[in-house]
């Protein structure tokens, strides 16, 4: 008797915990089928961290937020490779450094979108969100004539709103797949061995660089040399990411959908 009320009593507690879980659930509207769609498409869910591709190109991007004086050394090393970049820019600094806006799309590289002044947007309402992103585009386009069609959340500080507000906009929102640290001003080597020897360096990688950092500019030169060495060419990142048709794995890899 007192084995079978100890099953009962059993039966009993589980019977608690599922409910209490099925409750949590509804309560917090968790999607049932979340731990089980990580290679379905997640369109709605991720900015672009790397892109699948069989040609050995790489994205390099700058955050331009900062200073400028280091940007002459940068555009004649990036210059020397051959290597156009994405430069995702704040309004702020467009409005400050309107020549550094200028060399940029003088040399052939590309203008992101960075927001207006650096703000965290998932703590900012939708409205705040639209106007951190059209302030900073009709600031650059005020200065060079052009439209952006990038967009990069400071701090890579994302969620589902951010991307659905950037998408309204007429922006792919972008991301990173290989952190160069050089904001953390770790050192030239640092930089050159964080990148190069990136487990997640490989065709279709996003690196993330900035200038004003202390070092990017120190480190860059030997950085690309050995890139290079590795078998990679450089693209804007316009030129890799894929604008219709595709869907993300978990890491946030965007990858063409198959033809039938």
């Amino acid at each position: 008797m007192l084995k079978n009320a100890n099953i009962n009593y059993m039966k009993y507690i589980t019977l608690i915990l599922l409910l209490s879980v099925l409750l949590y659930g509804m309560q917090h509207q968790i999607p049932i089928e979340a731990t089980v769609t990580a290679t379905s498409n997640q369109t709605d869910e991720l900015p672009i961290y790397s892109v699948d591709t069989d040609k050995p190109l790489i994205a390099l991007t700058f955050d331009s937020a900062w200073g400028d004086e280091d940007l002459d050394d940068i555009l004649k090393i990036l210059k020397k490779h051959n290597a156009p970049a994405t430069f995702f820019v704040t309004g702020q600094w467009a409005e400050k450094y309107p020549d550094a806006i200028k060399k940029i799309d003088k040399e052939g590289h590309e203008l992101a979108n960075h927001g207006n002044s650096h703000k965290h947007m998932p703590q900012e309402t939708s409205e705040s969100m639209i106007t951190e992103i059209q302030g900073c585009h009709d600031t650059v386009k005020s200065i060079i004539g052009k439209d952006m069609t990038l967009f990069r959340a400071p701090y890579s500080d994302w969620n589902k709103e951010v991307i659905d507000v950037a998408r309204s906009m007429g922006y792919y929102s972008i991301n990173h797949s290989v952190d160069s640290l050089d904001w953390k001003d770790y050192g030239v080597e640092s930089i050159i061995r964080t990148v190069t020897e990136h487990e997640n360096l490989e065709n279709g990688s996003i690196i993330l660089l900035h200038n004003g950092a202390t070092y990017t500019k120190d480190a860059l030169d030997i950085m690309l040399t050995k890139l290079e060495e590795q078998g990679f060419s450089f693209a804007k990142v316009s030129d890799i990411i894929y604008t219709s048709d595709y869907h993300f794995d978990h890491t946030g890899k965007q990858i063409p959908n198959k033809k039938q």
